[in-house]
């Protein structure tokens, strides 16, 4: 069965429709919504633009992803038209973090074009709940400390910069840095960002030069590690015997 057949399949009976429902948002008859389904048949261009719109996936998504893991058929839209996968969950329905490794960072920017980068992103469970879309990313230098080079941060995707808390400390995806990790206070439509190691200074980015916004949630402790160590098998390795230390920030 193709990705097709299958990913509309699994969205129709996320909205628990039955096929003759999808047939009348579609404007087809039931038997060819079954041989979608089925893979005896793919569906045109047109039909495709109609599912893209009835589901709210990017045609992307439909042909090239698989989102039978998906909970929730509403996609995120940010910046740009940049779109988030819904939230992934695992066998016993944990909401599940994705990992952007420090090999996969280098990409990032790029990623949201090519719905494949989300989908071969390792995915971890975190050893308490979690509510939300939530991703860790790599943190590059030494300006938050005590987080080491090469340490991941754990954050919750915030939609709007009115939801930023001044003085909290975020994950930002910008234009010219990539992936930023500081200390965020909000003036208007400029953000400033201020590091925990005062040798560098506070600058400011535009936000409209702000793709995506994550609010921390937890660090992986990774002091006792030599930076040859550092690597995502040996943390997540470390999540799994429960020998790494989360820490979660206190709510204000």
């Amino acid at each position: 069965m193709s990705k097709i057949a299958r990913n509309i399949k699994h969205l129709r009976l996320l909205k628990n429709w039955s096929q003759g429902q999808l047939a009348d948002e579609v404007e087809l008859s039931r038997a060819r919504i079954g041989s979608y389904e089925e893979g005896r048949a793919e569906p045109s261009i047109e039909v495709m633009v109609r599912l893209s719109h009835i589901f709210h996936v990017s045609i992307d998504a439909l042909v090239k992803s698989n989102l039978s893991g998906l909970k929730d058929t509403q996609l995120m839209k940010v910046a740009e038209n940049r779109l988030l996968f819904p939230i992934m969950v695992d066998m016993n329905n944990n909401d599940l973090v994705e990992v952007v490794t420090a090999k996969a960072s280098a990409g990032y920017l790029n990623g949201y074009s090519d719905p494949e980068y989300f989908e071969k992103l390792p995915n971890m469970n975190l050893p308490f709940k979690i509510t939300g879309k939530h991703r860790a990313f790599p943190i590059k230098g030494d300006s938050m400390p005590p987080l080491k080079d090469g340490s991941f941060v754990v954050g919750k995707f915030v939609e709007s910069i009115k939801d930023i808390h001044d003085g909290s400390t975020y994950i930002l995806i910008t234009k010219d840095e990539g992936i930023v990790y500081k200390r965020v206070v909000a003036k208007g439509n400029v953000l400033e960002l201020i590091s925990d190691n005062k040798v560098y200074s506070p600058y400011t980015v535009h936000a409209k030069d702000v793709l995506e916004i994550w609010e921390f949630v937890c660090t992986l402790n990774v002091s006792d590690k030599k930076e040859e160590e550092l690597n995502l098998e040996s943390i997540m390795d470390m999540l799994r015997s429960m020998r790494v230390e989360i820490e979660q920030l206190k709510k204000n």
